[in-house]
């Protein structure tokens, strides 16, 4: 896959952390974040375990609430929504990708593909459309009648990012996307993200420990005890 380094930036704040903090009983976890993201960026974000990575992503993603400071998506802010209001924005406006799949083991690849856009109400006949594009878009075609277990750990991560895609979501969270994978598979996904920024103007936030997709990033930010300590801008 040929993946075009030249797609540009809106230079518009398409996610926004404001002092962002987040405590554990005793335990403080984050300790005032601040971080912009661009339309069409890709951030990664290393650091050892415990450094608070995966708890920002959460936070950043709706899954977790910061006990204070102001998280953006988009330009909104959906601090003030309820639970069933929040589920409703996540479903549209953000995509996940993780190092475990978590494809339902009863759907094929296609039904798997399909689920966010029946939750958000879309057409039967426009969801199976989008969703036989991208498994075209993925080289997975031949695969979509395939259930879980009849497909390898490569193609189940293809499968999790057009799941992902499949509403048109203003940002892609990973978390650890290529961790379970070998190093072929993880090459070919370390490049199709590149490839989603170009194509479809994806902006993307990747937690990983691979210092080879980390370094891809447009920025790497390093977090230590709770803090953005580092950043690392890619030269063009």
């Amino acid at each position: 896959m040929q993946v075009s380094r030249h797609y540009k930036t809106f230079f518009r704040a398409m996610i926004k952390a404001e002092k962002i903090k987040k405590s554990y009983g005793q335990l403080q976890v984050l300790k005032g974040i601040d971080l912009s993201v661009n339309q069409g960026e890709i951030i990664s974000i290393v650091g050892a375990s415990g450094a608070g990575k995966t708890t920002f992503l959460q936070i950043i993603g709706t899954l977790s609430k910061p006990d204070s400071g102001k998280v953006t998506i988009n330009g909104a802010d959906y601090r003030n929504l309820n639970d069933k209001e929040l589920a409703r924005f996540r479903n549209r406006n953000i995509g996940f990708v993780f190092q475990f799949h978590h494809l339902l083991p009863e759907f094929t690849a296609f039904e798997n593909i399909c689920i966010p856009a029946y939750i958000a109400n879309m057409t039967v006949a426009e969801a199976e459309k989008k969703a036989r594009d991208l498994l075209n878009f993925l080289g997975l075609e031949e695969r979509a009648d395939h259930k879980p277990k009849e497909l390898s750990g490569g193609e189940q991560q293809r499968v999790a990012v057009a799941r992902a895609l499949i509403n048109d979501p203003a940002v892609i969270l990973a978390d650890e996307p290529s961790g379970n994978l070998d190093s072929k598979n993880k090459n070919e996904l370390h490049r199709l993200f590149f490839s989603l920024r170009d194509r479809f103007g994806q902006t993307i936030v990747i937690v990983t420990h691979d210092t080879d997709l980390a370094g891809m990033a447009d920025r790497c930010l390093t977090m230590h005890d709770g803090r953005i300590v580092d950043e690392k801008v890619r030269k063009k």
